[in-house]
């Protein structure tokens, strides 16, 4: 246990503070319950996937401006695709919404590796040219969305042997991140390119030093960054049953859950736990903002504010480790 909290102390710090929250929502608003718990669930969702996207993007020591707007191009090219046609066609759609990602990913990665000019130049750049294609496919909300994928996500997961108060507090939008994220990040963790991700995250020239095919690896994090966030694109579509071509809050918040989750921003250190821990605190925050009827607009500033202090502080750290 000892060895577990010097190593996931953070995490696990993180954890006690979600929990903690959710004490403080209860005494808030005592009736707060399993159908809420889903209610946070699934409006973590979207965020959840544009922190993972983050995640793997900066543990290689880069970053992605593009993940709000990338997200939106799938979800616009999702719900067109699935507007009137059958519940079968859908089953076609989701592979290649994720195929989509992963290849817009990867243009990122290529352009950063081919033209050497930096990551937030060319992200930022890509950010106007995905969301002036999200709007060339649905030029205002709309689309569809196939019944089974949009019931994917709500209600609870019955668990044979478990009682109805337990299975109530399981919903399916968290066992749905659950495994979507599992099925990628587990064996990138324990494979030859999860090392290289932080191998060039730490040092590019000790990694390129060692045999680390950098620029592979770069594109590669890109386009797994990219994997994620048509994830998220997806979930937005299921979430709400339509597509939005204009991108939602997701950039700002994806880089201040990664910081708050204890991945430093020079990139070589961290994990994909912590983050998406770092999410559900942030969105408990404005749950509880909420529920003591603080003014929509004070909402913001203070979610902003909190957001920029956490990235301000992260620069720091990460400034002052790679101080001589």
């Amino acid at each position: 246990m000892s060895r577990f909290l010097r190593r996931q102390g953070w995490v696990a710090g993180l954890f006690v503070l979600f929990l903690a929250l959710l004490v403080v929502t209860r005494l808030i608003q005592p009736g707060y319950g399993a159908a809420d718990f889903g209610s946070l669930a699934r409006a973590v969702l979207p965020y959840a996937f544009a922190v993972a996207a983050q995640t793997v993007v900066v543990l290689a020591g880069g970053i992605d401006l593009s993940v709000a707007a990338m997200m939106a191009l799938t979800s616009v090219t999702a719900a067109a695709l699935m507007a009137g046609a059958s519940e079968e066609f859908a089953l076609a759609v989701v592979p290649f919404v994720l195929a989509l990602g992963f290849a817009l990913g990867a243009m990122n990665g290529a352009l950063i590796v081919v033209s050497r000019v930096p990551d937030i130049v060319v992200t930022l750049a890509t950010l106007f040219m995905l969301q002036g294609a999200a709007l060339l496919v649905l030029d205002a909300p709309g689309g569809g969305a196939a019944e089974w994928l949009k019931a994917l996500i709500v209600g609870t997961v019955p668990i044979p042997g478990l009682p109805g108060a337990v299975t109530d507090w399981i919903p399916k939008a968290l066992v749905v991140l659950v495994i979507c994220l599992a099925v990628v990040w587990i064996p990138l963790r324990r494979s030859r390119l999860g090392l290289s991700l932080y191998a060039i995250g730490s040092s590019d020239l000790a990694a390129f030093r060692s045999g680390v095919p950098v620029a592979r690896t770069k594109i590669l994090a890109y386009a797994l960054g990219g994997l994620f966030a048509a994830m998220g694109g997806l979930t937005l579509t299921m979430s709400t049953g339509i597509g939005a071509p204009i991108p939602g809050p997701y950039l700002l918040a994806s880089v201040a859950a990664v910081v708050l989750g204890g991945v430093a921003l020079g990139g070589g250190r961290g994990g994909l736990l912590g983050p998406i821990i770092a999410v559900f605190v942030l969105r408990l925050v404005r749950t509880d903002l909420t529920l003591l009827a603080v003014d929509p607009n004070v909402t913001t500033i203070i979610e902003g504010v909190i957001m920029v202090v956490v990235v301000m502080l992260g620069a720091l750290v990460a400034m002052r480790g790679r101080t001589p």
